[in-house]
Order: structure tokens, then sequence, then C-alpha cells
């Protein structure tokens, strides 16, 4: 049974709304006003929020903006009820991130009907989101339903890139996000020396250039070049920006889709200052691993050139090489006619890496 927290001062519409809502099957908690209706959401979290604006004490908006900075309470869905009709007060509770607005006297279908509607888009967008381009569109057209999200393209296609065609270079003007259907990226960064150090290896379901897009020069941080044959998908700066500021619900799913390895990132780092060069080899193998990068059988997976194994793990690229030798000597990993990495000992391997 979906919860709705109902606050309303008029009596008369707080309990008759709450009937409504009470014989279409929902849990309904009331509070006469926005002070009150926050205090009950401590301990009652509810599924939808039906708030009045010219209330006592609290207005609705203030009520939303409190519920903004709750991240208990920041995505539920919030309507509200009001007998006012100005667009600027519409407008205002909108850009707060209201989901709705309804004009009272409102018809008993019009209310269930826009709680039905908030509920299931809301539940929609809860859902796992398939990282392919099936499931990416799947996403943005959800997403486009929202109001303030009418402008966002729909239907993105794939573009192939061939092996060692460069997707960006550093300083070029950041114009969009791009997501891995098939195929794997380099990003790397020169230095004054003339070297390259490798800053991600990224497959199918990744990201790159998102960092890039935030950078307050508008250009790219670092550049991307194709390892494997590829199919990506271009998801424009402009939407990018719609996506992470939008409503609150979509705002945090999108956060969660594209930040595929920025945990990874602050783990990297602290490896490179503290681990022994096994271990962040061992790390390195392993995280190849499970991105399909590298596989436990022959003729699978791609050729990891060396020097880009050394430039992920910070070291030269003669130690990298006689580290890996020594894990090959170890029985550990070993390598086809292709000079493909193959793990043979992947538990080994997570003992080295955690010691």
């Amino acid at each position: 049974m979906k919860k709705i927290l109902l606050i309303e001062d008029n009596e008369d519409v707080r309990e008759n709304t709450a009937e409504i809502l009470e014989l279409a099957n929902y849990h309904v908690v009331t509070a006469e006003n926005g002070k009150i209706g926050i205090e009950k959401t401590k301990e009652f979290i509810p599924d939808l929020v039906l708030c009045d604006i010219m209330m006592p004490l609290m207005d609705g908006f203030e009520v939303l903006r409190a519920f903004e900075k709750d991240s208990s309470m920041a995505s539920t869905p919030f309507i509200f009820l009001t007998a006012k009709t100005d667009r600027s007060d519409m407008r205002m509770g909108m850009n707060l991130g209201a989901d709705d607005y309804l004009t009272k006297p409102f018809e008993e279908h019009e209310l269930l009907e826009a709680i039905s509607c908030r509920l299931n888009k809301h539940e929609n967008l809860k859902k796992e989101i398939i990282k392919n381009l099936e499931g990416i569109n799947t996403f943005l057209d959800e997403v486009s339903e929202y109001e303030d999200m009418q402008g966002l393209s729909k239907s993105h296609s794939l573009k192939s890139y061939d092996k060692k065609e460069i997707i960006f270079w550093e300083g070029e003007n950041a114009h969009s996000l791009f997501f891995i259907e098939s195929g794997n990226v380099k990003t790397y960064k020169g230095t004054e020396s003339g070297k390259e150090l490798v800053t991600g290896l990224y497959g199918p379901g990744d990201f790159v250039g998102q960092l890039s897009l935030l950078h307050a020069a508008g250009t790219y941080v670092e550049n991307a070049v194709i390892l494997q044959d590829a199919q990506l998908c271009a998801i424009p700066k402009a939407d990018f920006i719609k996506l992470l500021y939008a409503n609150p619900m979509v705002s945090q799913k999108f956060i969660s889709l594209i930040s595929n390895n920025l945990i990874n990132v602050q783990s990297h780092l602290v490896d490179m200052a503290f681990a022994t060069v096994r271990q962040r080899v061992a790390k390195a193998l392993l995280e190849l691993y499970e991105k399909g990068l590298i596989k436990d059988k022959p003729n699978e997976g791609m050729s990891i050139p060396r020097e880009d194994f050394a430039g992920m793990i910070g070291t030269a690229t003669e130690t990298a090489i006689r580290t890996l030798s020594d894990f090959k000597d170890e029985g550990l990993i070993t390598t086809d006619r292709g000079r493909r990495i193959i793990i043979l000992d992947k538990e080994e391997l997570l003992h080295i890496a955690d010691f």
C-alpha cells in the first residue's frame, strides 16, 4: 500500500481528500500545517506528498525547500494543492522541484490520476537501467516526460569508430558525453616528457567525457582513443546539463548511471601512493578482467599494450613487464600468440591485491 502525506490547513479539504485517498487504497497521514508535516516525515517516509501552498507557520514553498535538503525526502514526488491559479506561483513551484500542481476545487478523478501518474513515473525511474543503447534511450524517453525536460533529444544513434581513431583531444571544446555500446576506449594525458599517462580503459556500458563536461574551461581534460573497433553514442552537453540539474530523482539516477569509474579512480590514486608494484599489477589485472578486456581463456579479450598497462599502474614499462613475467613464472597468468594476457589464478591475484 502506497503511503501519502497530505499537508493541508483547511480541515474540510484535508478530511475529504484523505477519505478519497483511503477509499482508493492509499495509506494517508495528514498534517494541518507545513511544520507538522515535516515533523511527521521523521517517522513516516511517504511515497508521495500532497501539499497546500497558502498555510500558516510554513507555506508550501518552504516545505518543498526543506524536503529538497533532506536526503530521505529529496526524490519523493511532490504535488501542490492550491486555490491560486497565478502562473507565476505555478512556475515558482515547478522551479523549486514540484512534480505537479492541482488547483482547488479539483475532481476526484483528477486527484487520483495525478497521483497515479507521478507514482508510476517515480517507479519507472527507480528501475535499474540496462547499460546498452536501448536502455539509455528508454531512460531518456521516460525522463523527457517530466515537464521541464521536454527539450531532451531522443533516439540517440550509434556511430562506428575504427581502432586508433581519436574520439576527442585534450583541450578541445567539450561538446558530448560518450556511451560505449561495444569495443574499448583508452583515455590518457600527455606528459611534459612526451609520454602518455593512461587515465582509464573502458568497455561496453561505460561512459567517457563526463568530468570534462563539468570542467570550468569547457574543454576535454584528457584524450580518448579507440583501442578496439567500437560503437559509441554521443549525448549532447545540453542534455547532460539538463539531466544533471533535473528533478532530484532524475538527477540521482543520471549521476549513478554515468559515475561508472569514479570510485575506482579514487581507489587507484590511493594505490599509486601506497601499494607495492605487485599489488598494483594484480589490481590492474583484476580490473581489466572485470571489464572484460582480458579473459581466462586463450584468443579472447584484447591485447593490452605494455606501455598502456604501465601507465595504468604508474610505473616504468620495464618494471611492469618484469612484474608480469614474475606472475607468469608463478603460474598466475599466461599469454597467447596475440600477446593477450590470460588469467590463470584469480584467487591468488586477489590475495596479492589485498595484501
